[in-house]
């Protein structure tokens, strides 16, 4: 590899670890259920169906930490902890939509072209993984 492709890979480590990040399923799964309005954790954790407390705090941290969500404790008894999208935040909610509508959109094609694949290789009637 050449040392120019080199600092190119390294230039696109940001780029590529924010992708990693806003492409989560629980990321977006969360962006979607704060855009409306702010949630508290265990509202949160009801309306992701399938997280677990562990992986909901993570994805949390990681969205705060990247300016995406924002976290307010109010001292209450217990203290009570909320969550909201910030202006970042709420601005990804756009492309989020726009590619969940593609996704739609496309189901019936994807679902072909997975039947045309799995019968072309055999994969799906062998059980076998590729």
């Amino acid at each position: 590899m050449k040392q120019g492709n080199i600092r190119e890979t390294q230039a696109c480590n940001p780029l590529t670890e924010a992708l990693s990040r806003i492409g989560d399923k629980w990321t977006i799964q969360i962006v979607m259920e704060l855009e409306p309005a702010p949630r508290r954790f265990s509202e949160l954790r009801r309306a992701v169906g399938g997280i677990s407390q562990k992986m909901l705090t993570l994805t949390l941290r990681a969205l705060e930490r990247d300016g995406l969500v924002t976290r307010t404790v109010y001292p209450t008894k217990p203290p009570s902890v909320e969550y909201a999208l910030t202006d970042l935040g709420q601005e990804l909610v756009v492309p989020v939509r726009a590619l969940g509508g593609w996704v739609i959109k496309n189901l019936p094609r994807i679902a072909s072209a997975r039947e045309r694949f799995d019968s072309e290789s055999g994969a799906a009637a062998s059980g076998e993984c590729r």
